[in-house]
């Protein structure tokens, strides 16, 4: 069980904590009283191009190793997944793991990725910057640039960010450029993403929110948001490496 698709999510024991996270997910998702903010994930759902995975804990150094098969596998075959493909992660929650704040999580969440480049197969990307102060700069795996989204249950006030299990999207910056590639429709729908996210969450929007390309962009800073308006000026992944 590595990548599975909405169909076989749907015949899964309904006592299985992998069909409940998924359960949680698609009603997240297609809540008419509260619009998700994310429209291509949303598109991705309803064209049925999503994938999952799911892993162990996110306390266990081990699950860095399910989560690189599992990445390695999409990143093989994303193009025949449809145009507006991501992929969806769910961690394992352990008891232990209930009583984590934003920051803990936070901290989980860097290292995972810190330890799917050191189980990389492949070289990082000659065309994307390896410093993550580039504006051009974005996490890669197996030869594919990703933009990565973090979730947690510790998020209160974000609950764009918030979900009963520890939850990555994973979107590669192909389908993102693809999306995004005719100028009048980009300007609307990133007018109408804004406008969500004002009125999901219970605090403005966070000022690190930007475009990928632009100068004053740091992809990095908006893969895992804090449940608060802080900037954070060095990239973990960057002080690690």
């Amino acid at each position: 069980m590595i990548l599975l698709r909405d169909s076989e999510l749907e015949n899964l024991h309904t006592e299985s904590w992998h069909k409940k996270a998924y359960e949680l997910f698609k009603l997240k998702m297609t809540d008419a009283n509260q619009l998700f903010p994310c429209i291509p994930a949303l598109l991705g759902l309803k064209s049925g191009h999503l994938r999952y995975g799911f892993i162990g804990s996110p306390l266990k150094y081990e699950t860095s190793y399910e989560l690189a098969a599992i990445l390695k596998e999409y990143s093989l075959h994303f193009k025949s997944f449809g145009k507006y493909t991501s992929l969806i992660i769910f961690f394992e929650s352990p008891k232990e793991s209930l009583d984590l704040g934003v920051q803990e999580y936070q901290e989980l969440f860097w290292q995972h990725l810190i330890n799917l480049t050191r189980l990389d197969e492949l070289p990082w990307p000659e065309i994307i910057p390896s410093n993550p102060s580039h504006p051009l700069w974005e996490f890669c795996f197996h030869g594919t640039p990703y933009f990565m989204y973090c979730a947690t249950p510790a998020h209160i006030n974000r609950k764009s960010r918030n979900f009963p299990y520890l939850m990555l999207a994973i979107t590669p910056r192909f389908v993102l450029k693809e999306f995004l590639a005719k100028e009048k429709q980009t300007v609307k729908i990133k007018q109408q993403i804004r406008k969500r996210l004002k009125e999901y969450d219970s605090i403005p929007i966070h000022p690190a929110l930007n475009s990928y390309g632009n100068n004053d962009n740091y992809e990095w800073q908006q893969y895992f948001l804090p449940d608060d308006q802080i900037i954070f000026s060095q990239c973990p992944f960057h002080k690690e490496k």
